[in-house]
């Protein structure tokens, strides 16, 4: 007969087993195992939005999970921001900003707190998952045909011609700025939260001058003539697109582009870090992938956690001189 001790040291044992199981079965759930939000700095239907889209559904399919995509746009990107290093760190909420997150100046007037996102310090990164030269457009009744027409145009009118671009610090209103000062012009900008689309209505109209943003926001009204199309940001003109110029064909080393990236909350664990990386990279180089986004005028990205973080270092170089500009006349 088994004393009582020896039995409750038993039944003792056998708890503890079997907690260590359970504990072990929860550690080894693979991931994900519920579904997964995306959050989006950009408002819906903008050229961000889609190629989230297009990744969120091929992630879909991957992990038979929903991937949900959430937009949060405003404050420059700072809304989403700030939702994002809120969010539990457990790998399902992502983050897929654009890069203007990443261009703002620190304490700038207008510049949100939660802005500009810094490398590894407020995000742990996973992966870039696009780069998209954008296009110029005008309206037909700014009477161009050409960027050289269109710098004519404004330097006859300094102040007069109008752009449209997606809210104040944005790459979209960065790149008009780089334009203004590498062409010696002066326009005036005119801000849209809602992006490209909210703006398309006062350029046909003539009401705006310019719009500038990815294919995917200007592409139809281009193709659709409501509008002119100029030129593209691309160092070179691109496959698809040959018959449209570079800027840099009339301003030599203009360039400009959007880029995303996909990002998670610091101390998400590197165990779900390393399988989003990975399976993002399977799904860029998937090819309906690559002739999806080569219709939306973009281009797969292919980094690593670390290459992410140098390339948006890189960036954030190039563009701080037109970023420090910017601050002092707001000054």
């Amino acid at each position: 007969m088994q004393s009582g001790w020896t039995l409750t040291r038993r039944i003792g044992a056998g708890i503890i087993i079997a907690a260590s199981l359970s504990t072990g079965a929860q550690a080894q759930t693979p991931y994900p195992s519920k579904p997964v939000r995306i959050i989006s700095d950009s408002a819906a239907g903008s050229s961000n939005d889609v190629i989230i889209r297009v990744v969120a559904e091929q992630f879909s399919q991957i992990w038979g999970q929903q991937v949900v995509v959430v937009n949060q746009p405003g404050a420059g990107g700072g809304i989403s921001v700030g939702a994002a290093k809120q969010a539990e760190a457990d790998g399902y909420t992502l983050f897929m900003p654009a890069a203007s997150t990443f261009l703002a100046l620190r304490g700038a007037p207008g510049v949100s707190p939660n802005l500009p996102i810094e490398l590894p310090k407020d995000f742990k990164p996973i992966g870039l998952v696009m780069t998209q030269p954008m296009f110029i457009g005008v309206s037909h009744k700014l009477g161009v045909s050409t960027v050289p027409e269109l710098i004519e145009l404004a330097k006859k009118r300094p102040g007069e011609v109008s752009f449209a671009a997606t809210g104040r610090g944005r790459i979209t209103h960065l790149t008009m700025e780089l334009f203004q000062e590498m062409a010696g012009v002066r326009l005036t900008f005119v801000p849209y939260a809602g992006g490209p689309a909210a703006a398309m209505n006062d350029v046909t109209s003539g009401r705006v001058g310019i719009v500038l943003d990815g294919y995917p926001g200007v592409g139809g009204a281009i193709e659709g003539n409501l509008i002119k199309g100029l030129a593209a940001t691309s160092d070179k003109r691109l496959s698809g697109f040959e018959k449209l110029p570079t800027m840099a064909e009339t301003l030599p080393g203009f360039r400009s582009g959007g880029w995303n990236v996909a990002l998670a909350p610091v101390g998400t664990p590197d165990t779900v870090i390393r399988k989003v990386s990975a399976d993002l990279k399977t799904v860029l180089a998937r090819a309906e992938v690559i002739s999806r986004f080569a219709q939306l005028g973009s281009f797969p990205g292919d980094m690593n956690p670390e290459q992410v973080i140098a390339f948006a270092r890189e960036e954030q170089t190039m563009w701080r001189p037109v970023l420090e500009r910017l601050a002092a006349e707001q000054k």
